[in-house]
């Protein structure tokens, strides 16, 4: 599987490409809104995190972009919050169940009821996970999910032990979402996608001022609510297919928005952590196992598609190619998964 592309950290000069991928994203993508100001600024949280200028580590924002190292394309992105929910709340609606019973009215049963929470304080948060659809296929997609897991993996102590992952939920071309318009729109009196900008520049205190308090009677919305609580956007299923093979599992919360699903994992059982392994590279004419293939140091953090040969329980041969992708030479270290 050799592959001239490369995920890598984003610099500055990127902002071009980064909005053009934030066009391309549509409504409701929230981590990519269509807004100079918030991508500049993204983008430079990323550069000041990749080379550990923070004054708190743990809050730190890696982005990387995927680039064609043949053409310089750059082809998409993925994101890693370090913390989320501390500097500012990171609301969700938790689903929960209340029994309902009564001996005089011989009744017995079971309500689902929302409640706004805001629970996941410390995590760690993957996501901003888009491709341009001429960069599609050929195990690019995982390139651009795994490198995430990579990168933690090469600087365990920065992130958090838990992480989550936040899928778009159904949203249309227009902006317009059933969850929203049925239940958030009442409480807020604006848009969805007034909401969604308000959501990724402000602290979030106007959820907390406008957002319900009490547990919401799922039963009580309209049908068009209700069935798409916990389901994503139709261009987010692989990524919601990859999350589930890397062990992410769907705790019943969601979206406050689009009620898009919110999954979750310890840090270390991730399935793509748990099987990599640091080894030495080197050079030779090697393709009986295919993977991927990272850095181990987060602050010139790359990683590729490779195609090689175990050569002992520490050894790697792959081409030259593939190493020099990585900004690599022959008897460095790097951290390799391999497809079973």
């Amino acid at each position: 599987m050799t592959s001239p592309y490369v995920m890598r950290p984003a610099e500055l000069s990127d902002y071009d490409a980064l909005h053009a991928i934030a066009v391309e994203s549509g409504p409701g993508f929230t981590s990519l809104p269509v807004d100079e100001d918030i991508l500049r600024k993204r983008l430079l949280k990323s550069v000041d995190s990749f080379s550990d200028r923070l004054e708190q580590p743990a809050y730190g924002k890696y982005l990387m972009m995927l680039e064609n190292t043949e053409t310089g394309e750059i082809g998409g992105c993925s994101a890693v919050k370090a913390g989320i929910g501390v500097k500012s709340p990171f609301f969700n609606y938790r689903i929960i169940t209340l029994a309902q019973a009564s001996q005089e009215a011989d009744r017995r049963f079971d309500m689902d009821a929302l409640i706004l929470t805001n629970e996941f304080v410390g995590f760690t948060e993957v996501g901003t996970l888009f491709l341009s659809e001429k960069h599609r296929g050929a195990g690019i997609g995982r390139l651009a999910a795994q490198s995430r897991y990579l990168l933690m993996s090469s600087a365990p102590e920065r992130f958090g032990e838990m992480v989550i992952a936040e899928l778009r939920g159904v949203v249309d071309n227009e902006g317009n979402t059933p969850f929203w318009d049925c239940l958030g729109e009442h409480f807020f009196r604006m848009s969805f996608t007034d909401a969604d900008y308000l959501s990724a520049t402000t602290d979030n205190q106007f959820i907390l001022d406008l957002m319900p308090k009490y547990p919401i009677y799922i039963d009580l919305l309209p049908p068009e609510a209700r069935e798409v609580i916990g389901r994503c956007h139709s261009d987010g299923v692989p990524a919601f297919k990859l999350l589930e093979w890397e062990g992410f599992r769907f705790e019943k919360v969601v979206d406050i928005f689009d009620g898009g699903p919110i999954m979750q994992i310890p840090r270390t059982l991730i399935r793509t952590t748990r099987e990599s392994r640091v080894v030495t590279l080197n050079v030779g004419e090697a393709d009986k196992v295919t993977g991927l293939v990272a850095r181990t140091d987060l602050a010139e953090f790359r990683s590729t598609l490779m195609t090689g040969e175990c050569d002992g329980n520490d050894s790697f041969i792959t081409s030259a190619d593939t190493i020099a992708r990585l900004k690599l030479k022959p008897g460095d270290q790097a951290r390799i998964w391999l497809r079973n």
